[in-house]
């Protein structure tokens, strides 16, 4: 045996012996055990053959929960006693906003079907999952140099000749999204220090402004590991003010910035307002271990993209956290502010659809 492989071989035990005398558990060992209390910071994160660099897909071989592991029964336990009121805030818009998505997504209709006329009806919805408020789930978007979608998925998977259920939104379904959720409420922040942005063209969110944001809040946004206020399964919300904006216009305006030119790359003119695509937010965000993350425009991320890569590739196919866009945060930030509490309990209950790409939200906060 080499001395690098006794060095490290004394290193694990080390920390193995540490983490037992102060009832820390350290994940090492691949698959990571949810039940952790310390996990690798990305720079930290482990090398796993045929894996593109950055990714974590460290729950096991079978794994299409992603994030959602660190719900655990004990973290669950925890956020229900953010439950202070017992105050009540959905966080979905109406299935019909926006009246026209953008993407080129087809527009929500609603269908009405006597049963028993005039005293049984049904109704159809004819929807795509992505139009309004919704959850990207693992099969959404990929890490492009490689073509693989969270933990070795493929196209091919999806819509091969024989296609499988691999990353399918039902697993998140399965699981069940509960946790405590934070708030970050960008968009005040901004109007009181009187920086003026509109939330329909292109405005980075920097981590500094995020940390300054949640300062003015009382919060420390670094994670818990680090001194700060953000625990290992929490859940992320930022409000940049989409939704307030969205209904200050008028119909036409919707319309025609919904149907803006899209393309591939950094001059496309579909843009919007989101969190920064730097370096300093990408290891926020993967070393707070978020168990989800979301914003309240029709992308999380400051778009497009102005660098060699998405946010949404590391977000989903690298580190398997669900994803979440077009949030009403409007009465959350409301509450939030009237109590001066930015913690609270979250639910959602994602569409358990075998095979599925996103789900609406169908989501909670109780304060």
């Amino acid at each position: 045996m080499s001395d690098s492989s006794n060095s490290s071989s004394a290193q694990s035990r080390l920390t193995q012996l540490k983490g037992f005398l102060t009832m820390n558990k350290t994940a090492t060992t691949i698959p990571w055990d949810p039940d952790s209390t310390k996990f690798p910071t990305r720079k930290e994160l482990p090398s796993i053959p045929g894996a593109p660099k950055d990714a974590a897909w460290v729950w096991g071989e079978n794994d299409f929960s992603g994030r959602l592991n660190l719900l655990t029964p004990t973290r669950v336990r925890a956020a229900a006693k953010e439950i202070t009121y017992g105050e009540i805030v959905p966080v979905n818009l109406p299935l019909d906003v926006p009246s026209t998505p953008a993407f080129g997504r087809r527009s929500f209709e609603q269908e009405i079907k006597p049963v028993v006329a005039p005293i049984c009806y049904d109704d159809v919805y004819h929807l795509n999952t992505q139009s309004g408020t919704q959850w990207d789930g693992f099969r959404h978007f990929a890490h492009i140099p490689t073509g693989q979608f969270y933990n070795r998925t493929t196209a091919e998977d999806l819509v091969g000749p024989n296609p499988n259920h691999k990353c399918s939104i039902h697993y998140l379904a399965e699981h069940g999204i509960a946790g405590r959720g934070v708030l970050l409420d960008y968009a005040a922040y901004a109007a009181k220090m009187g920086a003026r942005f509109d939330s329909f063209d292109y405005h980075e969110i920097s981590w500094d402004e995020l940390y300054q944001c949640g300062k003015d809040q009382g919060i420390d946004i670094r994670p818990a590991a680090q001194g700060g206020d953000i625990k290992v399964g929490d859940i992320l919300f930022v409000r940049s003010g989409w939704v307030e904006q969205y209904y200050q216009k008028t119909p036409e305006e919707r319309h025609r910035l919904a149907t803006r030119e899209t393309t591939h790359g950094p001059d496309s003119k579909l843009r919007y307002a989101g969190v920064s695509q730097e370096e300093k937010v990408l290891d926020w965000l993967h070393d707070c271990y978020f168990a989800a993350v979301s914003g309240d425009g029709p992308t999380f991320e400051a778009w497009p993209t102005q660098r060699e890569y998405y946010l949404h590739e590391y977000i989903l196919a690298l580190w398997g956290m669900p994803l979440g866009e077009m949030l009403d945060l409007e009465k959350l930030a409301q509450k939030c502010r009237e109590h001066n509490k930015w913690f609270f309990f979250f639910s959602s209950t994602p569409a358990n659809c075998r095979g599925g790409v996103g789900s609406h939200v169908n989501g909670q906060a109780i304060l």
